[in-house]
């Protein structure tokens, strides 16, 4: 198994297989949308974590070589961990309770991102998106093995999106049984996140 693909945004900026195709700015995840030239008007009703999600996995699979439209989508898994979830929209949810908001209320879960990534891209595959205190290399390495050995699917987008008011940091990595890349490992992993 392989690390296709990866990307890291941070305030470094935002780079693809260690590329960096946004450097140095105080990046926002609607100026990357717009840049992507998408048409997908729901990304404005996202909250941070979701935007940031969306935007970096857009980035992630439109790698030049990334064949992930021709795989069964029933085989492609997501695997995502944050730290601090959507802790932002939870504090305005209690907030608005006596009025409570049915658009802020469906943002109070941080498995939402990974809905989102699936509606956009069809992916039917296991998800899962667990709470942790900080970027896990081993664990994300023992999820996305289990998932293509033991639960056989194709590829796993799998990594760490955690935004906060005031900062963001995500590392994505396409996963995949074959392909060029580094071989996975939590060693492989722990490189990414580190060197971007």
């Amino acid at each position: 198994m392989v690390i296709s693909h990866w990307v890291v945004i941070n305030k470094k900026g935002l780079s693809r297989d260690n590329t960096f195709l946004v450097e140095g700015e105080k990046l926002l995840p609607e100026e990357l949308y717009k840049s992507l030239q998408c048409n997908y008007p729901k990304f404005f009703k996202m909250d941070k974590l979701c935007k940031w999600a969306w935007v970096a996995t857009e980035y992630l699979l439109s790698a030049n070589d990334l064949r992930y439209r021709e795989m069964d989508k029933n085989k492609i898994a997501l695997a995502l961990t944050t730290s601090y979830g959507c802790l932002d929209v939870d504090k305005r949810y209690y907030e608005s309770i006596s009025i409570a908001s049915p658009s802020l209320f469906v943002y109070t879960l941080p498995n939402i991102m990974l809905g989102e990534i699936c509606i956009r891209h069809g992916f039917k595959g296991e998800q899962v998106c667990m709470m942790r205190d900080q970027f896990d290399a081993p664990e994300l390495h023992f999820i996305a093995d289990d998932l293509l050995r033991e639960k056989e699917m194709d590829a796993c987008l799998c990594g760490w999106v955690n935004v906060t008011p005031d900062d963001y940091d995500i590392c994505l990595l396409w996963i995949t049984k074959v392909g060029n890349g580094p071989m996975l490992s939590a060693v492989a992993m722990q490189e990414i996140y580190d060197r971007e």
